[in-house]
């Protein structure tokens, strides 16, 4: 899959769909099926536009939703689903400016070359959100490509969107946002140096480089990870602040205990699969209390996964 960006003219007519993509739900997924049931017998390269930041970062950080997914972790999945191309826009002042008909014209016409549109049904673009579906069919057919919406998708009478990912993942309900994503929640990143803390405790972790502008989820979990020399490792993961050894102000941090496993992984991109949520942080009186409960995390996370691959 290519990535590009900006407003440079790619060459090449594309069928496109546009969105954030974060996560890339069961809803993304329909449609991403669809534009490759739609591009595929036209010979032309399916292609997902995408913006970076997120709109609701640029224009209210401190009330944008958590990320499901970096840029990155996006570009994977979708490249798992077939995609050819993933074009990246930068969302500025500029492009937050851009008229409804200048977004069709210099976006879809100019740059993409776009002879095939599909949106979902809530799609809205252009300054101040006010361009719509019909718009979009109509010039549309001046510019030579053809305008479709994709109906809501429902998992089980749910909407599956990004928001009920979040609000599951929150609430610690990691089976339910498994059931939305059509897969577990997962992070990626590079395996990096910490403080060490962990081997000296008797539970030596991977510390995961995180990339998100703050975590969806925190907690103790019964994980998997994957990427390193075939099968997923087994492991318990901690997602949070670890405010027994930091104050309330840290950083968060992913730290992955795997069971049974000793070798190096420092430098290592995985991928680490949430599979149950066995506990909130909690702050301990000492190191012995912390490396007790540990132990008990430890032993809970192993019956959790015996179960599960029973």
């Amino acid at each position: 899959m290519r990535i590009t960006h900006g407003f440079r003219p790619l060459g090449t007519p594309h069928a496109v769909t546009i969105g954030n993509f974060d996560g890339l739900h069961l809803g993304h997924q329909a449609m991403l099926a669809r534009l490759k049931a739609v591009a595929q017998p036209c010979g032309l390269p399916s292609c997902v536009l995408s913006f970076e930041p997120h709109p609701r970062e640029f224009f209210t950080p401190a009330q944008a939703p958590a990320r499901l997914s970096s840029l990155r972790e996006k570009a994977e999945c979708l490249q798992s689903q077939g995609i050819d191309r993933l074009h990246v826009f930068r969302f500025d002042r500029a492009f937050a400016a851009l008229t409804p008909e200048a977004f069709i014209e210099q976006v879809l016409g100019t740059t993409l070359q776009a002879r095939y549109v599909l949106v979902g049904d809530d799609f809205r673009y252009g300054a101040k959100r006010a361009g719509d579906f019909a718009l979009l069919q109509k010039m549309g057919a001046t510019l030579g490509f053809d305008a479709e919406f994709l109906p809501t998708v429902e998992v089980a009478g749910e909407r599956s969107s990004s928001t009920a990912v979040r609000q599951a993942l929150a609430n610690g309900e990691l089976e339910h946002a498994a059931h939305l994503l059509g897969r577990p929640y997962s992070i990626s990143g590079r395996v990096v140096h910490g403080d060490k803390l962990g081997r000296d405790i008797g539970f030596p972790t991977a510390n995961i480089q995180l990339k998100h502008n703050r975590p969806p989820l925190m907690g103790i979990f019964a994980v998997e990870m994957c990427g390193v020399d075939g099968e997923p490792l087994p492991g318990v993961a901690s997602l949070g602040k670890r405010p027994t050894v930091k104050g309330a102000d840290a950083v968060p941090v992913l730290e992955v205990h795997l069971f049974d496993f000793t070798a190096d992984l420092y430098g290592r991109r995985v991928r680490v699969d949430f599979l149950h949520k066995l506990r909130d942080e909690e702050k301990y009186p000492d190191l012995d209390a912390l490396v007790a409960q540990i132990r008990r995390d430890v032993d809970n996370a192993r019956q959790f996964l015996k179960q599960r691959h029973a």
